[in-house]
């Protein structure tokens, strides 16, 4: 469905002069569609901010919608004519408009311009039609004209006048001639092809020079305006005597096609004339008798050849023709006249102009394929296909041109947009015409992506390891994580959390929760206490990196976190009993039960096993048994990596009753940690057989308080001994000073 909107104001302008809006709909159907063209009339002159018509109120918008619909203009040269105004929306003037300088005699004369609109986005074609009031008077091109006729010239004889000018088109132009009342001249006014009219001087009756030789006349002309404005051209006629043949032309009416932007200096065209008369009366001068401004700037006339030159440079643009009328006088004073029409034929000189508004810049990624980035206008004072203009850009960007009128293109997105991919695009606009050869002009639109929160943050590796040694340092670090976002600002900005929990707070798992904390900016993990090996060997925790869009995305990733066992346990003795395990570097001593050997075994007889466990791994738990201490050396021997106990010999007589073993069980850690077992093997063949050795044993044993004793005792001699040496070698150091 089209609508078509039109508004005229009247031709005389008043203070109270209201704007009436006539408007005619074309709906086939019973829906309702926005105007597609409105058209306005105003009278020229009118002063700046007069209201031409209420656009906002045309185009269906409340005052309340302005703010958000973003109603403005768009064209190119109008724009400069009008404005809408702030507080309602409606087109007024900007400047002064002058029919006549804009249009010249063109009629209708109308100014063309674009207004959009957003949310949603449209175009619309508004056309105003510039109306001539009567704001200026016919003229001459000179103050006199001078004409000299034989006294012998027949009645009925016409004499071509100046031509009075008009800027005005209509009933404000040029209507009529009037001529101050003689007996002897009248006038006659003949109207041309294209309207104009041609004052013309009748001869009515017989001259007698000897009676009169001067005559003075007043021609007038006048427009048909209210009020009525006129020119008037002094007449002055001088009578000759008798010349009998004028000059004749060889045509009535010459028309001239000539291509604008002659060179200066080119011949024109060419007036003849020729006289039937002999000597001085046939000598002719060729002048200008009625030539426009303009085209005596432009055309030089040879006086004695006729040729015409082009002074000037000859501008389509600026006028599509003139006309001027050529006078060819002898040496008597006779003279004729015609009239030369000429077509100023348009060229391809002109190359098209560009001029865009910007809707969106920037535009964001996510923007629908279709949406309008910008409005392209474009000119070319040419005609035909000289003005034809077509617009293109590269084929390679996600962006295409979309025809909006005769004279405006729409740049609208043709694909999604990606940010991370170009950021910003240079989009060349090619305008070409299609005169020949062709002309063309570009224009460069920068434009700039804006960012939207379309990526989420990708970490590095999917699956992080990480290798922490038992006892460490509580808040140490224990990894890394890095994450990136493709996406600028904050939507690129990321921060790390655990997932269940929050940065600092160690959180992942019930498992894990003791453990490790992640710093927010960082990435980092860092331990949250001593990890032990015996307790937990590997956890896992998934760490969330998330962005700071709105709404914001994230990914997670595992870490795991292995825990490398140290040699920090030392051996521990299940059997025999009552072991006590020592510090790093120590071992501890067992006293344990006791073993009855008979005294008939043999080499290789097993008397016990020392059984040990590490609760370190690997290489910290790998033990080996070692007899470190016995009653008879000989007699035992310890497996290596048993501990089983057996006799490396028979047993004999002569060995005593009482035996006593200290087993060493040590691992392979660095550094390596012991414990000792004491194991008490009593030789006899029987239980009975050994009680008295046991008794004896029992009363020989060593209270626990003497051994005590000497073991403080020896550690304060050490003391002493150290104290001692540090002062012999101060007292030496200060004998040398």
């Amino acid at each position: 469905a089209k609508q078509k909107m039109e508004i005229r104001l009247p031709a005389q302008r008043r203070a109270t002069a209201g704007h009436v809006a006539v408007l005619a709909v074309l709906l086939p159907l019973c829906c309702r569609a926005a105007p597609e063209l409105l058209r306005y009339a105003i009278p020229e002159e009118m002063g700046s901010g007069s209201v031409v018509g209420p656009l906002a109120r045309d185009l269906g918008l409340s005052l309340a919608d302005l703010p958000t619909r973003k109603l403005r203009t768009v064209s190119g040269d109008e724009k400069r004519y009008f404005a809408l105004g702030e507080d309602d929306g409606s087109l007024r003037v900007k400047e002064r408009i002058d029919r006549e300088e804009i249009c010249g005699n063109m009629s209708p004369c109308a100014l063309s311009l674009e207004v959009v609109t957003e949310n949603p986005f449209n175009i619309f074609h508004v056309s105003v039609t510039i109306e001539d009031i009567n704001d200026n008077a016919p003229q001459f091109g000179r103050e006199f004209v001078d004409l000299e006729i034989m006294e012998s010239t027949p009645p009925g004889t016409r004499f071509p006048l100046a031509s009075g000018r008009d800027p005005d088109v209509g009933t404000n132009s040029l209507q009529n001639y009037h001529l101050t009342p003689n007996p002897l001249f009248s006038l006659v006014v003949k109207e041309s092809p294209d309207g104009k009219k041609q004052a013309e001087l009748l001869l009515e009756k017989q001259l007698d020079r000897e009676n009169k030789k001067n005559h003075h006349l007043v021609l007038t002309a006048v427009d048909g305006g209210n009020p009525v404005k006129s020119g008037t051209v002094q007449i002055r006629i001088n009578v000759t005597d008798a010349n009998d043949n004028p000059p004749a032309f060889t045509k009535e009416m010459y028309k001239v096609r000539l291509e604008e932007n002659l060179a200066e200096g080119s011949l024109a065209f060419q007036v003849k004339a020729t006289d039937s008369d002999e000597g001085t009366n046939a000598e002719i001068i060729y002048s200008f008798s009625d030539i426009g401004d303009r085209a005596r700037e432009l055309l030089s006339l040879d006086p004695r050849t006729g040729d015409v030159k082009i002074t000037g440079p000859l501008d389509f643009e600026e006028a599509r023709y003139y006309e001027v009328t050529v006078e060819a006088k002898d040496g008597g004073g006779l003279s004729s006249h015609a009239k030369v029409h000429i077509d100023i034929l348009d060229v391809n000189d002109n190359p098209p102009t560009l001029s865009f508004l910007p809707i969106m810049n920037p535009i964001p990624e996510d923007s629908a394929p279709g949406t309008v980035v910008a409005v392209i206008n474009v000119r070319d004072r040419d005609s035909a296909d000289n003005g034809e203009v077509s617009c293109s850009i590269d084929s390679d960007l996600p962006f295409r041109l979309v025809s909006a009128s005769k004279n405006s293109y729409k740049l609208v997105t043709q694909n999604y947009l990606d940010r991370e991919k170009d950021s910003h695009y240079k989009i060349t606009i090619t305008a070409s015409d299609r005169g020949s050869p062709s002309l063309s002009s570009r224009t460069a639109l920068s434009l700039s992506v804006s960012d939207v929160n379309d990526n989420a943050p990708v970490f590095e590796e999917a699956a992080y390891s990480a290798y922490v040694s038992e006892n460490n340092a509580a808040g140490a670090a224990v990894l890394r994580v890095r994450a990136r976002d493709a996406d600028a600002g904050a939507n690129g900005r990321v921060s790390y959390w655990l997932v269940g929990g929050s940065a600092g707070e160690a959180v992942a798992s019930a498992a894990a929760a003791p453990y490790v904390s992640v710093e927010a900016r960082s990435g980092t993990l860092y331990a949250q206490r001593s990890f032990d090996y015996e307790q937990c060997r590997e956890f896992a925790v998934e760490v969330r990196a998330q962005d700071g869009g709105s709404p914001s995305r994230s990914s997670t990733a595992t870490v795991r976190v292995f825990v490398l066992d140290l040699n920090d346990n030392a051996p521990h003795v299940l059997w025999p009993t009552a072991a006590t395990p020592g510090s790093p570097g120590s071992s501890s001593v067992v006293s344990g039960p006791f073993e009855v050997v008979p005294r008939s075994a043999e080499a290789g007889y097993l008397v016990s096993k020392v059984v040990a466990v590490d609760a370190d791994s690997g290489r910290n738990a790998w033990l080996s048994y070692e007899l470190v201490q016995a009653t008879e050396p000989a007699l035992f021997r310890v497996a290596l990596h048993s501990g089983e106990v057996r006799t490396a010999r028979a047993v004999s007589e002569r060995d005593a009753a009482r035996q006593r073993l200290v087993v060493a069980v040590k691992d392979h850690g660095q550094p390596a940690l012991s414990a000792t077992a004491t194991l008490h093997v009593v030789l006899a063949e029987s239980l009975q057989e050994a009680l008295p050795a046991l008794s004896e044993r029992a009363a020989g044993a060593e209270s626990p308080s003497d051994l005590q004793f000497y073991l403080v005792l020896a550690l304060a001699l050490l003391c002493a001994l150290f104290v001692l040496s540090v002062a012999l070698a101060v007292a030496a150091r200060l004998r040398r000073a």
